[in-house]
């Protein structure tokens, strides 16, 4: 077996549709790599020789923070992950050998005082230097990772240690109402964990994901014309036509697992010890 592996998470029918794609994206250049993803459908993928599929619910209260959950499943079985948001499509041949440096490889960051600089969302800038303060982070060392793609690689154990505190500030900056960002949190995480950061800030091959795309036309690096029938998919993914009545009964199941998924997260979180740590005085 080989000791890299892609890996995803789809839990829902629009992320298993864009999930399928970049499964036949990975088999077509690249069929000797397996591609691990967390579902709630594993079924949907059976007609992919080249998936590992593993029946996931969300934990986290809207869910990206369950990358954490694919990366532990990975790197348990597999010596370096390579982390893919489902949306991601692969466009050219992947390289038979690809290295990786011990620890978390980011291909987009920065500074996590840059990158939140400018920030709208001020808790989060207060829950970032609150957690610096009660883990003895120095956050001019901390950096943020953009969470479409990165990589984990095992480091003597340091990489549980980084999802152990992935998990705890995770709860913590949910439990402030926070719930997206998870590249503030890897990053935090990575320090607490004394885990080796590094970027490669070129392309192991060449991928296509919208919001980065649209970024790179913005700059004069890439062409909308060229790229049209790959925004276009997307879009159609995205935004399915639906009945009126099949969009009430979605929201509301929507709303219910929001609900859900707090209630139990307050139940997991009592029992994390690097949680309490953070939760040892008040904000």
């Amino acid at each position: 077996m080989s000791e890299l592996c892609f890996c995803t998470l789809a839990v829902g029918s629009r992320y298993r549709a864009h999930a399928k794609l970049l499964a036949s994206d990975i088999q077509q250049y690249s069929t000797a790599l397996p591609f691990v993803v967390l579902t709630d459908c594993p079924e949907d993928f059976v007609n992919y020789p080249n998936v590992v599929a593993y029946k996931h619910r969300l934990k986290s209260v809207v869910g990206y923070h369950d990358k954490l959950y694919v990366i532990e499943r990975a790197i348990s079985t597999f010596e370096t992950c390579l982390f893919l948001d489902s949306d991601v499509r692969i466009l050219g041949p992947i390289p038979p050998t690809i290295e990786f440096p011990q620890g978390l490889t980011g291909r987009f960051g920065c500074s996590i005082l840059k990158h939140n600089k400018y920030t709208k969302v001020r808790p989060a800038l207060s829950l970032i230097e609150a957690s610096a303060e009660k883990l003895n982070l120095d956050l001019e060392t901390v950096v943020w990772l953009h969470e479409c793609l990165f990589v984990v690689r095992r480091q003597n154990g340091l990489e549980k240690q980084f999802l152990n505190y992935w998990k705890a500030l995770a709860y913590y900056f949910q439990m402030h109402d926070i719930y997206n960002g998870e590249g503030n949190v890897m990053g935090l995480a990575a320090a607490a964990a004394s885990l080796n950061v590094e970027f490669r800030r070129d392309d192991a091959f060449p991928f296509f994901k919208d919001v980065i795309e649209k970024e790179r036309i913005k700059k004069g690096e890439s062409s909308l014309d060229l790229n049209a029938p790959l925004f276009q998919t997307h879009k159609r993914i995205e935004y399915p036509h639906r009945l009126f009545h099949t969009k009430v009964i979605q929201k509301l199941q929507k709303q219910f697992g929001l609900y859900w998924r707090r209630q139990k997260m307050f139940a997991a979180a009592t029992q994390n010890a690097n949680f309490r740590i953070l939760m040892q005085s008040p904000m």
